[in-house]
């Protein structure tokens, strides 16, 4: 498993259900189901990456459960209470005309009129809108440490060239 380059976060075992070994599946994907299509999907187990071969799965009380091949018993899979999901970045599905989050993370960050805000840390989810974090210089003219810019296409983001890594956005630099 280990020339899986560059695994991707896709959910994460949640709580033991019952006492045949079934756990809770917290889905990260857009339309949760669909994390049990991914193949393989992956875990971080006793230090290593592993093959995860769910044999069944359903859906339970507004979340999904899932029993997992070779955890048989409730303490067997408590083990797994917490470990995340992964799938390989090839297996996820093209973009025609987006990209993902994870694109935009290194990305420069600079105002239409030129001025460099830093460079993007981290996305947010806040239910209205996607936040870019973007980490402004140490030498910031306007002493920002850490800028919040909401993701808003044409009104806020100008421009986003995934390969230059560079995001041109209608923002004030010292708001």
């Amino acid at each position: 498993m280990s020339n899986i380059a560059e695994p991707i976060v896709i959910g994460k075992f949640g709580a033991v259900h019952g006492i045949k070994g079934w756990l809770k599946i917290h889905s990260y994907t857009d339309d949760a189901e669909s994390i049990f299509q991914y193949k393989p999907l992956l875990m971080k187990y006793q230090s290593r990456l592993q093959e995860v071969n769910i044999t069944e799965w359903k859906y339970h009380s507004n979340t999904f459960v899932a029993k997992i091949e070779t955890f048989d018993v409730r303490e067997e899979a408590q083990a797994l209470v917490g470990i995340e999901l992964l799938v390989s970045a090839d297996e996820l599905p093209e973009l025609e005309s987006d990209f993902y989050w994870r694109d935009l993370i290194g990305c420069q960050v600079n105002t239409d009129k030129g001025y460099h805000l830093g460079v993007v840390t981290d996305m947010m989810e806040t239910g209205s809108k996607d936040v870019l974090v973007v980490k402004a210089n140490s030498n910031d003219a306007f002493g920002q440490k850490e800028r919040l810019i909401p993701f808003i296409k044409e009104q806020v983001i100008s421009h986003v060239d995934i390969a230059g890594k560079l995001i041109t956005v209608n923002w004030e630099p010292d708001f």
